[in-house]
């Protein structure tokens, strides 16, 4: 299914002003270096300092990233607190925030709204098309995103930031250039990645980066030794960005990125896949996915302005994506299955300070062109064909400070969701249909932060939210292979889910050790659940399934003194919901699917007084996954009879910094090389095995 890559286009659009700090943006002259808490954007829409948002928002830099040496971006997120991985094959990762995952966490890149209403229920592998070489960092706010970015920012909301060129930094006027190559090999994996980028430009007026990154994932070797045939697969990424400076208020951003992923199997449903503590093995000769997403964008942004809007910012954006699907059954009939999307997207926001508080305020509109066509059937493909999706947004937040210590965020979302769909077939007619319907919400929130001391060191936050998602084509119209050989069909009598989270927690920054602890409770309504039908190994979907979903979360870092450091975290999280008895309407109350309960981290880190040496030894254990719903139990190619085992990750790396230019990195993973698989996953892990990295600037 390898084809010739289609032209490339780079179209224009803008990102938030909410970005405005964390993008480059232009300064009159350079400042001295100072010691600055740590800033981030996404739990207030504007630049916060850490200990001052309401909540526990977990952060993940370049730095770490390229630590780390991992292979994509969902695993990227895998040590982050709070965070759980699951893998439906090698070339695929969906992360668990606070239990939820798929279209009940929202991806933004650069403030864009990365989801679309193809996305599917459940885990799904569309994360994993960002190429993480091209970030700069990234930033996950559990649980409290739907009022300030919308429809699925229910678990959590990550919100990934991408490299510029470092204009700012640079002597205003002088021209300057610089570059970087990096390059990774794992042995479990039989893997390559290159990445090359470099900067150009003119200090604190302009700077252009462009990067691409070429990767080739062999196949997976797991603990017991076994190779996992058709676990590897080859993808390529590439991105440029360019940030003008046209006077001392307003900025000008213009991006575009790509990626490219050929031949992804999913071996669990085919002949290829293997068994894992009783887990069944699919029939299917061949299942695989191309896939290729591209987002362009151009932003206009500006501050200081000296009216009553202080920011304002307006962004426009387009994205593709193209998800071609090609399977040949066990006696041996071909199939190809079809998806092309396209989404528009428009966000105007401002900033205004007032006697009553700071107001962050606006407006965004994302509209999905969707076309979509199989082989085997004659009116549609994955979703409905010939479709389109809109999702227009206000939203409204006021900061108010009540004296110093005692800080309250109010706000406001209202959302109107339109799905359009041109052609889908009837799942018990087996005729062609069309279907129209729109839905309103307003969600609102409170959060407070509450300073414990004079020096801002100890902080107990919390409050309530409400949380939306409407119905997206996937839910409404998805004619497509589901869980283990199931068949998900059509069903358009579906109304919006809704959620409401309560959360409490204190936190602690000083100059040694850096803390949180958090409690979350969130109310399950109208849950969209899959439920069977009539016609075996057929299921379709119905609202019903209220519930809850509840954890708490604890994370720590320990600097002991200028060499070591000590760090952890701890999570767990359970949740129940309504699910329906077989074909009836009766309902149940039954655990809801695929999660984590718990999970565990700690390391010990020791580095030079320099830094140019450092080495950590770390441990990843994932409890035993043992409390299943009928869904669960069913996906007998993912999920061990009697759930999935706990396993214990131990991790030893390391790095050097030869000179100023060349940088060397090293890690041994898996050193009980154990045989495991994240819950609800297809394949095994890697078993034990090194991976090396070297980097040379330039």
């Amino acid at each position: 299914m390898r084809r010739l890559l289609h032209p490339i286009v780079l179209f224009l659009t803008a990102t938030p002003g909410f970005f405005i700090e964390a993008a480059e943006t232009p300064k009159k002259k350079p400042q001295a270096p100072a010691a600055l808490p740590e800033v981030v954007i996404t739990a207030t829409r504007s630049a916060t300092p850490l200990s001052q948002v309401p909540a526990a928002v977990k952060t993940l830099d370049k730095k770490q990233m390229e630590e780390r040496l991992t292979r994509t971006f969902p695993e990227a997120l895998r040590e982050t607190p709070g965070v759980s991985i699951q893998k439906t094959s090698n070339g695929q990762g969906s992360p668990f925030i606070r239990g939820f995952t798929g279209f009940r966490n929202l991806m933004m890149i650069d403030g864009i709204r990365f989801n679309n209403s193809t996305f599917r229920d459940g885990p799904n592998q569309y994360w994993n098309t960002i190429d993480q070489y091209a970030l700069d960092h990234v930033e996950v706010l559990p649980s409290q995103g739907s009022v300030l970015y919308g429809s699925d920012a229910v678990g959590g909301t990550v919100n990934a930031f991408t490299k510029g060129s470092g204009y700012l930094s640079e002597a205003e006027g002088g021209f300057f250039s610089h570059g970087r190559a990096d390059y990774r090999y794992s042995t479990a994996e039989h893997s390559n990645v290159e990445h090359l980028e470099s900067s150009i430009g003119q200090g604190q007026k302009w700077g252009l980066h462009a990067g691409v990154t070429l990767s080739q994932f062999g196949n997976v070797v797991d603990g017991s030794g076994r190779l996992q045939r058709n676990t590897g697969y080859d993808q390529w990424a590439f991105n440029v960005r360019l940030d003008v400076a046209l006077d001392d208020q307003w900025t000008f951003t213009a991006a575009h990125q790509q990626l490219r992923q050929n031949d992804v199997w999913r071996t669990h449903s085919t002949t290829s896949g293997v068994s894992f503590e009783g887990t069944a093995v699919g029939t299917d000769r061949v299942r695989l996915f191309d896939q290729q997403r591209s987002l362009s964008y151009v932003r206009l942004a500006g501050r200081d302005l000296n009216s009553f809007v202080d920011t304002a910012s307006l962004t426009i954006s387009l994205q593709t994506a193209n998800e071609n699907q090609f399977r040949v059954t066990g006696p041996g009939v071909r199939s190809y299955n079809v998806v092309d999307l396209s989404t528009l997207g428009a966000d105007l926001e401002f900033t205004s300070d007032s006697p009553v508080g700071t107001w962050v305020y606006g407006v965004d509109f994302y509209e999905d062109f969707v076309q979509s066509h199989a082989s085997d059937n004659p009116f549609q493909g994955a979703v409905a064909d010939n479709s389109t999706y809109s999702l227009l947004g206000v939203h409204i937040q006021d900061a108010i400070d009540l004296g110093e210590r005692v800080h309250i965020f109010i706000g406001e979302r209202f959302t109107h969701a339109t799905a359009r769909l041109g052609s889908f077939q009837d799942p018990f007619t087996l005729a062609q249909r069309s279907f129209a319907e729109s839905w309103n919400n307003f969600s609102g929130s409170l959060r407070f932060v509450i300073d414990l001391d004079q020096k801002d060191r100890f902080s107990l936050f919390g409050g309530v939210s409400q949380a939306f998602r409407a119905p997206n084509l996937s839910d409404l119209s998805r004619f497509d292979v589901a869980l283990s050989g199931r068949k998900e069909t059509p069903a358009t009598d579906l109304s919006p889910e809704k959620y409401l989270t309560y959360e409490i927690g204190l936190k602690a920054n000083t100059e040694n050790v850096s803390a949180s602890l958090a409690y979350f409770y969130t109310q399950l309504d109208n849950l969209i659940i899959r439920r069977s039908t009539a016609v075996p190994l057929q299921d379709t979907k119905a609202n019903g399934g209220d519930g809850f979903m509840q954890g708490i979360e604890f994370s720590t870092r320990w600097r002991l003194d200028k060499h070591w450091s000590l760090f952890g975290h701890v999570a767990w999280v359970e949740g129940e919901a309504d699910q329906f008895i077989g074909t009836t309407t009766q309902k149940r109350r039954e655990p809801l699917g695929k999660i984590a309960p718990l999970v565990g981290y700690a390391g010990v880190r020791w580095q030079t007084a320099d830094s140019r040496f450092w080495t950590e030894f770390v441990g990843l254990t994932y409890g035993e996954a043992g409390r299943m719903n009928t869904s669960d139990q069913l996906d007998t190619q993912r999920i061990p009879p009697n759930g999935t085992s706990s396993f214990l990750l131990l991790t030893l790396r390391g790095g050097y910094s030869v000179n100023q230019n060349l940088i060397l990195t090293a890690s041994l993973d898996n050193l009980l090389n154990q045989t495991y698989r994240y819950h609800g996953s297809g394949s095994n892990e890697p078993g034990f095995g090194a991976n090396l990295g070297v980097t040379v600037k330039f």
